[in-house]
């Protein structure tokens, strides 16, 4: 387990925690002491998860939760604060994609990844904001992309989906500063979950494999335990030089489309090198 610096017995409240990094941290938080719900649509999944992981008690709360449907916010915001008296650390980590290009999406993958990703982080952040100003106090943690500093082709739904994940939490940020509450907006690059393996076979998603190698859950956490949770930044990149170059990449698209052929070249080959390790394990 990872050393969490001087940050104890909260009362942390996630989502999409029957796999990657929702799970991870999870583990993470339960082992350090600290109260949770935790939360996942899959909620056989989230169980048994949970089961595996020891993850059980007085200080635990299992739950169902669609991320699109804010009733279900409510009433579990709710339940936390009959439960634990207080809400410390919201973290909005669900999110969604199918990779493919443009012209062969659907009006449903266009809901989905809007519904998930870009509403359902703004219906948590809203449920935290309400129980955290009334508290004068509280950190909510949404995770982005670098897909959302920089538009991705072969994955433009959820790059725009994040687009609005990052926008939305940096406006939030400036607003809630002043309840007390702050507002970390978290952009990593490819990070290996199962959400990354649903990217693997698909030659649109050849951008996403562009960098050195994936990042990994580990990566993503230690970032949340030395930087994110003690400092509160308003927005984290990771790495920080992917996140940068992102950056660079969407004040001149013009830069992108002449990098492009290479950067797909590369991902190709990258998909290639990660789909035969597959078959060797």
């Amino acid at each position: 387990m990872s050393h969490i610096p001087a940050l104890t017995n909260r009362v942390i409240f996630l989502t999409g925690c029957a796999s990657g990094i929702g799970l991870d941290l999870a583990k993470t938080f339960f082992q350090n002491g600290d109260s949770l719900v935790v939360t996942d649509i899959r909620f056989e999944e989230l169980q048994m998860q949970m089961k595996q992981a020891g993850i059980a008690g007085e200080r635990v709360l299992i739950r169902q939760l669609d991320v699109c449907r804010s009733e279900m916010w409510d009433t579990l915001i709710q339940e936390t604060i009959q439960r634990f008296g207080t809400l410390d650390v919201m973290f909005n980590v669900a999110g969604f994609i199918k990779p493919g290009f443009i012209a062969d999406q659907t009006t449903e993958d266009i809901n989905r990844h809007l519904d998930i990703n870009a509403k359902g982080v703004i219906f948590g952040t809203l449920a935290a904001a309400r129980v955290m100003k009334s508290q004068s106090s509280g950190h909510i943690i949404n995770i982005a992309s670098l897909a959302g500093v920089a538009p991705i082709p072969g994955i433009a739904l959820y790059s725009a989906a994040k687009f609005a994940v990052r926008s939305y939490s940096i406006a939030a940020a400036q607003e809630l500063k002043q309840c007390g509450i702050s507002v970390t907006v978290i952009c990593p690059d490819a990070v290996q979950t199962p959400m990354l393996d649903l990217q693997l076979d698909t030659q649109a998603a050849a951008l996403v494999f562009s960098g050195t190698k994936p990042l990994t859950v580990d990566d993503i956490r230690q970032v949340i335990l030395h930087k994110v949770l003690p400092q509160r930044p308003v927005e984290v990149l990771i790495p920080s030089t992917r996140g940068w170059l992102a950056k660079l990449a969407n004040l001149f698209p013009s830069l992108s489309l002449m990098l492009q052929p290479f950067l797909i070249k590369r991902g190709l080959s990258q998909q290639h090198q990660l789909q035969g390790k597959r078959k060797s394990k």
